[in-house]
């Protein structure tokens, strides 16, 4: 689990020197080639600075172990951190936006340079780049976090593709006397503002449903019944829930063992069942196994209960 902690970590703090770099080289050039749609992508790429730092603070949160307080761990600090990553995104968007309606009905057409258009386009391979490396490390150790963080960058990605098509635009308006074309570089940056508020609320919702501890579906459960069952003892499972707990899962397991069974025994099988859980499903944090006495009979009210 430290490996993939640290994988984490190192995925962050890579996100955090990138975007320091591409922030400086975007704000710089943005001033120098006059354009707004640059600034505003930028902003976008300053903002992916605060986000990775909150999700590093969540990550070093969430891997603290259980205590008193949280015997569950602390595994939603990662989705705390997540939202606030996504609130962050609407709230740049919509001050990318009013920025840009400003210039527009204030008629503040400015006319970029070709430089911009080299800077924007090592951002969107660099952007595009970050975005693989996390998304796919983030899927394969199940961190929401590390996936919310890389949606970022690909929100950055794609405002620098509406940057790019902008300052494209008003460059051609203004070679060839176009008047309406003179301001496309405004029109995209707000094109920016959408997408980074689109990504802001899919990343919002998505963590929010993670926060209300969501109910795995019937065939993940599937699979931890059936390492339950190859568990010595166990006569029934007759009930598992399961709830994500941040990048985590925890199980509260209802089985039948034998009635004859002494309380010792009992507990060695729930024991087993536990142990068995968590080495076989990496994503387990904790079950809570609740034994109930199996019997064969319809009448007996030891048949009924759960």
């Amino acid at each position: 689990m430290m490996d993939v902690n640290k994988q984490i970590v190192q995925a962050t703090w890579i996100g955090i020197i990138a975007n320091i770099i591409l922030t400086l080289l975007k704000g710089a050039f943005g001033f120098i080639a006059n354009s707004k749609a640059l600034l505003a992508d930028a902003l976008h790429s300053a903002s992916d600075i605060v986000g990775s730092v909150v999700i590093l603070f969540g990550v070093k949160v969430a891997i603290k172990p259980p205590d008193e307080e949280h015997p569950y761990g602390h595994g939603k600090a990662e989705t705390i951190a997540s939202i606030i990553v996504a609130f962050l995104l609407i709230l740049v968007g919509v001050e990318i936006t009013i920025s840009a309606i400003k210039s527009m009905f204030q008629g503040n057409v400015a006319i970029p340079k070709m430089s911009a258009l080299i800077i924007i386009a090592i951002s969107i391979v660099a952007k595009e780049a970050l975005f693989q490396y996390k998304y796919r490390l983030g899927k394969r150790v199940n961190s929401i976090a590390l996936i919310s963080e890389a949606w970022h960058h690909r929100s950055d990605a794609f405002s620098s593709i509406a940057a790019l098509i902008g300052i494209a635009a008003t460059l051609i308006g203004n070679h060839y006397d176009i008047s309406f074309l003179l301001y496309a570089d405004a029109v995209a940056s707000i094109a920016v503002a959408a997408i980074v508020i689109r990504m802001g609320y899919a990343l919002a919702k998505e963590s929010s449903i993670m926060m209300m501890e969501q109910v795995l579906d019937e065939q993940q459960i599937a699979q931890f019944e059936q390492t339950i069952t190859g568990v010595a003892g166990v006569r029934k499972v007759d009930k598992v829930y399961a709830r994500t707990h941040g990048r985590y899962v925890v199980l509260d397991v209802r089985l039948s063992v034998d009635a004859n069974l002494t309380v010792e025994e009992g507990h060695m099988i729930s024991k087993q069942v536990k142990r068995s859980l968590i080495t076989n499903h990496n994503n387990i944090q904790d079950a809570i196994i609740h034994l109930n006495p199996y019997a064969t009979c319809s009448e007996d009210i030891a048949c009924k209960l759960v």
